[in-house]
């Protein structure tokens, strides 16, 4: 799946959610589980959804206890974000699994996938970008220097776009190859996290 397929499906999740425009709506995902589209159609809404979070949680009156436990959904969707990235690779390594690599094929310096999660923030920057754009109640400066903005974020997309396309060109062709570094986020785990073995050992 190149670049434009993956946009058009982030694009997509990003318009469902703001029907309702709620945290706390339920994805419903149109695509066939198990395809590469509802991995996709996934991630983005995800994204969406903590985009959303992000808003809320730095409202400076937001009262401390609902602040924190938004501050736990940012960290549980943050590892469900990596889990589907790296499902995403997974399907990446998946279709090139029978290239042949050339001699002095290079790495990336990130894999599919993750560039894959680059442009599903990029859709939802420009998505709401364009909504500072067409705002109201905003001062004409201010629709201005969001436009310059705007501008920027689609071109930044359309660089993106290109160096993904090249990149699985590259890795089908076996100029470069393809290779994944499994999460090792310390954080969330209970023996890696100071802060959680310790308590434990209390």
């Amino acid at each position: 799946m190149k670049s434009k397929e993956c946009i058009t499906i982030f694009n997509r999740s990003i318009e469902d959610y703001h029907i309702k425009d709620d945290i706390n709506t339920p994805v419903s995902n149109p695509f066939e589980k198990g395809t590469i589209e509802h991995l996709m159609y996934l991630k983005n809404w995800v994204d969406t959804v903590q985009w959303h979070y992000e808003d809320i949680v730095r409202d400076p009156n937001i009262d401390p206890e609902y602040g924190m436990e938004l501050k736990r959904k940012i960290d549980k969707s943050n590892q469900h974000r990596t889990d589907l990235v790296e499902k995403i690779d997974d399907y990446y390594i998946d279709l090139f699994k029978d290239v042949t690599y050339k001699e002095g094929a290079l790495l990336n310096t990130e894999s599919p996938a993750w560039v894959v999660d680059r442009l599903s923030i990029l859709c939802l920057k420009i998505y709401h970008m364009q909504e500072q754009v067409n705002r109201e109640n905003a001062t004409e400066d201010h629709k201005i220097q969001c436009q310059h903005k705007l501008d920027i974020l689609k071109e930044q997309e359309q660089d993106l776009s290109a160096s993904f396309d090249r990149l699985l060109e590259e890795i089908k062709s076996g100029e470069k190859r393809i290779k994944v570094y499994r999460q090792m986020k310390m954080y969330n785990d209970d023996s890696l996290n100071p802060v959680l073995y310790k308590k434990g050992n209390q």
